[in-house]
């Protein structure tokens, strides 16, 4: 993979020199929005972010998703469905630095907003009845019938919609695309979803980002012990 390192469609993100973003306002309020801003993110062939809710994960990959070029409420470049501004304007004050020759196609698959985004796709006429189906089939559905697309593809919270085989079955097809060519960038809750090993992986927290390593990851540490003896968990919530 170290030869599409030179050829992956991202290769960091920084604060746009010609539009900086004011420090007091949010997003830039938040650790790690403030820290991508401050020193950029460098980005790997597979990038995962993880972090509690409301760390930035999801402002970051938004904005990110949105600079590239892509629906901010998901699809591919082509997708313009929208029900609902952004929150956030942190993509309008970035600058991604791009590999020259490199794709300029890419998928956003954000679990919050696509049931939106699948209605548009049936009243359009397409591919299947989305509606019609589990959110974690359609999440699939959706992700198959675009699997040959070799680009830049971003995950927000994608295993919401998936089961945990669900979430082995994406983790398979994302290595599929990472042999192909493809970049991936994803922010995530799940183990699973954070388990290949070439993964970039970044805590997000009060800290801000910092690297590090699948054991060291707090989410990991707190489900190993969970899984290990749940009784020390559910005694807090007994009468």
């Amino acid at each position: 993979m170290s030869g599409f390192l030179d050829y992956q469609p991202v290769r960091r993100v920084a604060e746009h020199s010609l539009a900086p973003m004011p420090r007091g306002a949010w997003p830039a309020t938040i650790p790690a929005v403030e820290q991508l801003l401050d020193d950029g993110l460098e980005l790997a062939p597979l990038t995962v972010l993880v972090g509690e809710n409301g760390s930035g994960k999801s402002t970051i990959v938004e904005a990110i998703a949105a600079a590239y070029g892509l629906n901010a409420e998901g699809g591919t470049t082509n997708a313009r469905h929208q029900t609902q501004p952004t929150e956030s304007q942190l993509s309008e004050h970035l600058q991604l630095v791009r590999s020259a020759g490199a794709s300029r196609a890419g998928v956003f698959l954000r679990a919050e907003t696509m049931h939106g985004h699948f209605a548009y796709l049936d009243s359009i006429g397409s591919g299947g009845l989305h509606n019609f189906q589990s959110h974690g089939e359609s999440f699939i559905e959706f992700f198959t019938d675009r699997s040959r697309v070799n680009g830049l593809w971003i995950f927000d919270e994608a295993e919401s919609a998936l089961s945990f085989n669900g979430c082995l079955m994406l983790l398979s097809h994302i290595s599929d695309l990472l042999r192909a060519g493809s970049q991936v960038i994803m922010s995530t809750h799940s183990p699973i979803l954070a388990s290949l090993p070439q993964a970039r992986l970044y805590e997000i927290g009060e800290w801000g980002l910092r690297e590090s390593t699948y054991d060291d990851l707090e989410m990991v540490r707190n489900w190993r012990s969970f899984l290990d003896a749940p009784g020390r968990y559910l005694r807090h919530f007994e009468n």
